[in-house]
């Protein structure tokens, strides 16, 4: 059993250590250890500003007898379309939910809880969330690890990005959208 609630900023260091516990074990099918090494911190990493604004979520369930973190992701009214704190080219305007897409946003599941419904919880917790904030239109920037989970959701790729990173490598990164039907 888990629950869902909003994140926290004492939350972050338990973040930092799901996200690079997610992406080192999870995405290594996917990407090389070049791009990983060079995503994580930069492009796959905490966003405070999700926090800050309320919209990041995390799943917790006991570990050990410990509350723990399972599971995490978000929404943003912001134009940052992904990328943590210390991506550049980072964009903090507001989006206009009459013309603009809900950015969906950086979501991570511990590798011993995938398969049970977290990331598909969480997702319909954030599109919830959005339509209630008056958007009816939802995108992202997904890994190709998260495509599959999206694609079950209705979401449709719209184009493949090459992202730079720090070390020189490149990672594949594939936007997609929904458009609400609820």
């Amino acid at each position: 059993m888990f629950k869902v609630r909003q994140a926290v900023m004492a939350d972050i260091p338990a973040l930092r250590r799901l996200i690079e516990l997610s992406v080192r074990r999870l995405q290594a099918g996917d990407y090389t250890p070049q791009q990983i090494e060079g995503a994580l911190g930069t492009l796959l990493g905490v966003d405070t500003r999700l926090i800050e604004d309320g919209t990041y979520l995390v799943a917790e369930t006991e570990v050990n007898g410990e509350p723990g973190l399972v599971a995490c992701g978000g929404w943003s009214r912001r134009k940052t379309l992904f990328g943590s704190d210390h991506r550049a080219g980072r964009e903090d305007d507001l989006l206009d939910p009459h013309n603009d897409a809900a950015r969906i946003r950086a979501f991570f599941v511990h590798p011993s809880r995938t398969r049970r419904g977290l990331g598909n919880r969480i997702l319909e917790i954030c599109e919830s969330e959005a339509r209630a904030a008056g958007f009816t239109r939802f995108e992202m920037g997904a890994t190709l690890t998260g495509v599959p989970l999206y694609a079950a959701r209705g979401y449709v790729p719209l184009e493949r990005i090459e992202v730079p990173l720090p070390n020189g490598a490149a990672l594949p990164i594939v936007r997609m959208t929904k458009e609400d039907r609820a």
